[in-house]
């Protein structure tokens, strides 16, 4: 897989540790683009450590048992991914603006004691997601584009439908995942979801579903 300037084949070209961003709500996938704004001074440095060294960081959720206590150091969701900074910017009042590039996803398998401010935790990369674009024949792209297409009818949104139709089925479905309003278990669902396939499948359910709680019977509002 190639991300920015760097490429990632193999296990030896990423990290078995990595230094962690938690943040509920955020979805970070493969070959996906994530903005982040970063003003807390222990993210900062984080952000600082990244950029001398491999210039990754591993996004994860904080566990979804945690809910909406307000912790410095929550317990986490097992599965994360791993970002590349592939943008920069410092603003005059001390923030970042960086993006990051998803790599691929990994296991959380342990905390790490540092010095540092932020949190370090000992990883498993997820290495089929290096291959991923071998998964893409199998999903089911037409279920895909109807189940976006009434979600955005259904909602008056409008979407740039050439561009649509240009991406890959790898690059729609991890886009669509990533951008889609759900909550941060639907969130989680999608990032675990084993492949391609399987989140292609799960992000259409989760459509499904809330289009039927919306707006009633999910078949008529798909047709």
């Amino acid at each position: 897989m190639q991300v920015g300037n760097a490429r990632y084949l193999k296990p030896g070209d990423l990290p078995d540790s990595i230094a962690v961003f938690p943040l509920s709500g955020a979805l970070l996938l493969p070959t996906g683009q994530l903005p982040l704004n970063i003003f807390e001074p222990r993210y900062l440095t984080m952000i600082d450590a990244a950029l001398a060294g491999n210039r990754l960081i591993g996004m994860v959720q904080p566990a979804l048992s945690e809910g909406e206590v307000k912790v410095s150091d929550p317990q986490l969701a097992p599965v994360g991914c791993i970002g590349r900074i592939t943008s920069f910017a410092e603003t005059g009042d001390g923030r970042y603006i960086i993006s990051l590039t998803g790599v691929c996803r990994f296991r959380l398998l342990g905390e790490k004691v540092t010095h540092e401010p932020f949190r370090c935790f000992r990883i498993a990369p997820f290495i089929s997601d290096l291959s991923a674009r071998d998964e893409e024949d199998a999903v089911d792209r037409a279920a895909l584009l109807s189940a976006f297409r009434a979600y955005l009818d259904a909602n008056k949104l409008e979407a740039d439908w050439d561009s649509v139709e240009r991406a890959s089925n790898l690059t729609l479905v991890n886009s669509l995942a990533m951008m889609s309003p759900f909550g941060s278990a639907e969130k989680q669902a999608l990032l675990e979801a084993p492949d391609l396939k399987t989140r292609a499948e799960t992000l259409i359910a989760i459509t499904e579903i809330v289009l039927a709680r919306v707006f009633g019977d999910s078949d008529t509002v798909l047709q």
